[in-house]
């Protein structure tokens, strides 16, 4: 993990450019936002928070009175979602630097205002953790009863062109996805009123789902 935190660390620069944002992943990052069916003034949770493309779709649902605490190993990642907030002036936003399958939850909890979050956002992270069922269990342990969590990732693409399946199996080597993690059965196995979305021929998968009460 600390080799892919460090090619992390190398690309932040680019990464935007770089990942696929646009053409291919934006769409289950938005699903997997609108799954969580976030309110003005909700705390979320977003763990893998990298350069902060959740930034702007969560401000537009939970407003200035809502908090964004993200998570992620990478400072410079981190260091670039920062300029998001700080230049748009939203309030409410704490980015926190840590291992997510050990993270400092009580750092955490603080900034999701010390009782939890309302929701919980992974987005294309946790196939990049070796023990990503360790990574699941720390986040939602920082959901409140009853929080909605939102699992967005991807796997080989199952249907489309040979060309498009070959880049998508590309991306997911290049970026260090494990194609054969699936994180987001964890949802279907640990969570009630689950939405699905299987989006790009297969190769993005979205599950959110509300967590026990």
């Amino acid at each position: 993990m600390a080799g892919r935190t460090r090619q992390y660390e190398l690309i932040a620069p680019v990464y935007d450019l770089v990942s696929g944002e646009w053409p291919v992943y934006r769409p289950g990052r938005l699903a997997g936002i609108a799954g969580l069916r976030l309110r003005p003034g909700s705390r979320l949770l977003v763990v893998g928070c990298g350069t902060g493309l959740d930034l702007r779709p969560v401000h537009e649902r939970v407003g200035d009175g809502g908090r964004f605490v993200g998570l992620d190993a990478s400072r410079q990642m981190l260091a670039r979602a920062g300029r998001r907030p700080a230049a748009r002036g939203w309030p409410g936003v704490t980015l926190v630097q840590g291992d997510a399958t050990a993270p400092p939850s009580g750092r955490l909890l603080e900034a999701l205002g010390g009782d939890g979050a309302d929701a919980v956002l992974c987005t294309y992270a946790l196939s990049l953790i070796d023990d990503w069922p360790a990574a699941w269990r720390a986040a939602v342990a920082l959901g409140r009863p009853g929080a909605r969590v939102a699992v967005v990732d991807m796997q080989p693409a199952q249907r489309g062109p040979r060309p498009a399946r070959a880049l998508a199996r590309l991306a997911m080597w290049s970026g260090g996805a494990d194609p054969a993690a699936r994180p987001w059965r964890a949802v279907e196995e640990h969570c009630t009123d689950v939405d699905r979305w299987d989006l790009r021929g297969g190769h993005v998968q979205v599950r959110a789902g509300t967590l026990p009460g």
